[in-house]
């Protein structure tokens, strides 16, 4: 290895090592450029040097640079979140472990430690607030129009699934096995699981796909509109954002004051399998989470639950 070679090249090394022999997806591959192009330009400015080595990186420049993050103001979005600023090092961190796996010279990783993170919280639905959003589609003049009849198919399948909203969008008609009531999906990482359709969800899609005149592939499709000029109705699939929407819409319309999206649902779906009984590991499997401390967030709710079942029916002594 030339020791002339630059943070720069070795950073573009880097990703092209991520995408081909990690195989990480095209989002994590943005945000390590991202991330790591963002290192690099304090480093070019802290060492005043175009061309910084790998040599340069030292932990007090990292110390100093951890500093800058936690002190800048991105301006419309204000300070980086904390999480965020931990998303930076842990790109640091792999790339780092990089250079130590290719014996170049620089810090070693095991010396640049994560902040302490705050305990992620959540917002979920309790079971009558999902009922009532389940059925605020019905409540609409025109509840047996195509647009109510897919709004309630989108509702059931995340509840029934706890599919994130990108899989959610990415799903096709020939996907979906309405007769088993199962399929697999595609989920970060490109990993695969199988996820359940409930009997109100296949009933739900099973009724918008009656209505639905059409043989686009997209299996949740934008209505009305120009049509899509193409056989397979790429166009018309429903975006991420529309899905939002969506949800907001309903919530609102069934009363709900907390801020309903898509990833509230996943979560409002996590918790309702805990709390009747699900034991952790299969929830994770459900999930798609690639580690069950990312599903652990859940347990305090249900150790909320548990509790209460120990006050209502423990020391009951006549």
């Amino acid at each position: 290895m030339s020791h002339n070679i630059t943070l720069e090249d070795l950073i573009g090394e880097f990703l092209e090592y991520c995408e081909i022999e990690r195989g990480h997806s095209d989002l994590t591959i943005r945000n390590y450029d991202h991330y790591l192009n963002r290192f690099l330009e304090y480093v070019r400015k802290e060492k005043k040097k175009e061309s910084p080595k790998p040599g340069d990186i030292t932990l007090e420049l990292v110390r100093k640079y951890r500093l800058y993050l936690n002190r800048l103001n991105t301006g419309k979005d204000g300070q980086i979140k904390k999480i965020t600023q931990n998303y930076h090092i842990i790109a640091l961190r792999a790339f780092l472990k990089y250079l130590a796996k290719k014996d170049i010279p620089t810090l070693a990783p095991e010396k640049v430690e994560l902040a302490g993170a705050s305990k992620k919280s959540f917002t979920f639905l309790e079971i009558t607030e999902i009922e009532d959003l389940l059925r605020a589609p019905e409540r609409c003049p025109n509840s047996d129009c195509l647009i109510a009849l897919r709004d309630k198919a989108i509702l059931e399948t995340l509840f029934s699934t706890g599919l994130r909203v990108s899989e959610l969008v990415g799903l096709d008609r020939k996907q979906v096995n309405l007769t088993r009531g199962e399929f697999m999906v595609r989920g970060k990482g490109d990993k695969e699981r199988v996820v359940f359709l409930s009997g109100p969800a296949k009933d739900a899609i099973n009724a918008y796909l009656k209505a639905r005149k059409d043989a686009y592939n997209p299996l949740f499709i934008h209505i009305g509109g120009a049509q899509d000029e193409y056989e397979d109705g790429e166009y018309m699939r429903i975006t991420c954002r529309s899905v939002q929407r969506i949800i907001k819409k309903y919530a609102k319309l069934a009363g709900i004051t907390k801020d309903v999206t898509p990833h509230v649902i996943r979560h409002s779906f996590a918790t309702d399998l805990l709390i009747n009984g699900a034991d952790i590991r299969s929830v994770q499997s459900m999930l798609g989470h690639s580690s069950i401390t990312t599903t652990q967030i859940y347990t305090h709710v249900t150790d909320k639950q548990l509790r209460e079942v120990h006050q209502a029916f423990h020391g009951k002594r006549k």
